[in-house]
């Protein structure tokens, strides 16, 4: 097991696990698919974007520390810049303006990410009120587009 690089001092070395992460969780919410688990496969899809906007974020980083600016203090009162917090730990309240900065499908594809994870944590909803799916079949199309688009970056990427 290899520890997460920190982007403070490695950012291409951090870019570069969180590409690998991002394909690792594509790989098992395929399987979740396979074995109809499609809550489960949500989760995998979701994080598997949420790994892959922090490499992008990465790649971005000067954009980014215009948004995310000041200090953040850890343990051991090691001083870190904000937005290395940020892409460090890709906190999901963080993820939309993230990818706004960031932009082009990974800003676009990051609302469909998002509507995943409330219907992992909450289910089908036919009202509409704790998830946008109404049955797991239309969140399972959604699993499907956004792996395809995981997929489709990280080959550009060389991943």
């Amino acid at each position: 097991m290899q520890e997460l690089p920190k982007p403070w001092f490695d950012l291409d070395g951090y870019r570069r696990t969180r590409l690998l992460e991002a394909r690792y969780e594509a790989e098992l919410a395929r399987r979740f698919l396979d074995e109809g688990l499609t809550r489960n496969a949500a989760g995998k899809a979701y994080q598997a974007w949420k790994a892959l906007v922090a490499a992008f974020a990465a790649e971005n980083r000067d954009k980014l520390k215009d948004v995310f600016k000041g200090v953040v203090r850890l343990r051991g009162n090691r001083v870190i810049n904000k937005v290395d917090w940020i892409i460090a730990l890709m906190p999901s309240n963080a993820l939309k303006r993230v990818s706004q900065v960031i932009g082009g499908d990974i800003n676009v594809y990051t609302n469909l990410a998002i509507m995943l994870h409330q219907y992992q944590y909450n289910g089908p909803d036919k009202q509409g009120i704790l998830s946008q799916y109404w049955d797991d079949e239309s969140a399972k199309a959604d699993i499907v587009q956004l792996l395809s688009v995981i997929d489709r970056l990280l080959r550009e990427k060389g991943i």
